[in-house]
């Protein structure tokens, strides 16, 4: 299982297998036609308290993932974690895009690692 990561600024590539939007808000500046998405996973985001409680502060990072993670494992998250565990069951390959220009600490790089990890 192959689950990348971009920036919805940066150019899609043949490659990146389905590209997967996981915010809640379209990407400031990006045309849907450009963008290239398979899927936009909204219920993935992060809600929009603990996304302004977090701001992508780095100090933040350690709780931001706790807090996320359990909106991950919540009802409200629920049909769209089904159909991302369908989407790495079904492909070799996919990708994750996200807003964020921090590339170390967003909610990308969290939801990878849960699912990764075999948490869902």
């Amino acid at each position: 299982m192959d689950i990348r990561l971009k920036r919805a600024y940066e150019e899609p590539a043949r490659s990146d297998g389905p590209r997967v939007l996981v915010d809640r808000i379209w990407p400031r500046g990006v045309a849907k036609e450009d963008a290239d998405l398979a899927h936009w996973l909204k219920g993935l985001a992060p809600s929009t308290e603990l996304r302004k409680w977090f701001g992508h502060d780095p100090d933040k990072w350690s709780e931001f993932r706790e807090r996320y993670l359990k909106e991950l494992t919540s009802d409200a998250a629920r049909d769209d974690l089904e159909a991302l565990k369908k989407l790495v069951e079904a492909h070799n390959r996919i990708t994750l895009v996200f807003a964020a220009k921090d590339t170390e600490h967003n909610n990308a790089v969290a939801l990878r690692d849960f699912v990764l990890n075999g948490q869902f």
